[in-house]
């Protein structure tokens, strides 16, 4: 029997250790793959469940054109500082967000460092 994808959603760091607390929850322990998962993320996620929902929140609430939910999720996983960063940042996709977009994006993410 070959597993199916019924829809795919691009997630955060701190939205993946939410989803492993709770298969960690419903399994009673984490398999070893998701227990090295589970570290590394403690080890990298800048910020706490809350604060990042909050963040996804306040980014989309920008409306910024052509701006996508994994752009929003690899920015809240980041956290820029800088026009350059962001601007790194975005280079992998096919995506060009104007300068007073990228101030406004920059801004948003201020609050939250």
């Amino acid at each position: 029997m070959k597993p199916e994808v019924i829809s795919e959603q691009p997630l955060s760091m701190s939205e993946v250790r939410k989803e492993l607390k709770k298969v960690a929850k419903r399994d009673e322990e984490l398999s070893f793959r998701s227990a090295k998962a589970d570290e590394y993320l403690k080890e990298l996620t800048l910020l706490s469940d809350k604060s990042a929902k909050d963040l996804k929140k306040k980014l989309q609430g920008l409306e910024i054109p052509r701006l996508k939910e994994e752009h929003i999720a690899k920015i809240i996983d980041l956290l820029p500082h800088t026009k350059e960063d962001l601007r790194l940042i975005l280079s992998g996709y096919t995506l060009t967000i104007k300068d007073e977009n990228v101030k406004r994006l920059l801004e948003a993410i201020k609050e939250f460092r």
